[in-house]
């Protein structure tokens, strides 16, 4: 990481300092975005999300607490708006969702990646909100457990009860699939 560490930048903000808070937001902002369409599907919808989150630590920024990591303060902000916005919102068809082409793979490659990823994201997508959280947290975005804990207000232990329920329905789903 380029440049003073998140936590000083934060303080600075706290402060009222703009341009550290526009670092932070420019640092954090590509990640922030990422698990939001991960957990809504929906492009304009994760960019207004993540809107929201910067507005909110920008307004809330003298309530943080320097020993919470700023990531995984951002995250339980745009995590719980993304929430939120799938309770108001209903659900999607998969459809909506964006796809974005990769020139790599021959057609047929690329049609049956497609298709598994589709089967994928229609079944993370079917799991309980916090479960589907869990998963995008921990396998998606890389956080440990107790990051995702923080995130998700719940204890370590929780976050584990909620992957192993996630993995143990994904199972189902994909064994029923190859029968």
């Amino acid at each position: 990481m380029d440049g003073p560490a998140d936590h000083d930048l934060m303080a600075r903000a706290a402060k009222g300092d703009g341009r550290a808070f526009r670092t932070l937001a420019e640092r954090h902002t590509g990640a922030a975005l990422r698990l939001a369409r991960r957990i809504l599907g929906n492009g304009a919808m994760a960019e207004d999300v993540v809107q929201d989150a910067l507005l909110r630590v920008w307004i809330n920024a003298p309530r943080w607490r320097p020993e919470a990591a700023f990531r995984t303060w951002l995250y339980r902000i745009v995590v719980n708006l993304c929430l939120n916005a799938k309770r108001r919102a209903g659900d999607l068809p998969l459809d909506a969702a964006e796809h974005v082409a990769d020139a790599g793979p021959t057609a047929d490659e690329q049609l049956r990646l497609d298709e598994r990823d589709k089967q994928l994201a229609a079944a993370i997508g079917a799991l309980p909100e916090r479960q589907r959280a869990a998963v995008v947290l921990t396998y998606q975005e890389g956080l440990s457990n107790a990051e995702v804990a923080e995130v998700l207000d719940t204890s370590v232990s929780g976050v584990e009860t909620l992957l192993v329920r996630a993995r143990k329905t994904l199972r189902a789903v994909f064994e029923s699939d190859r029968e």
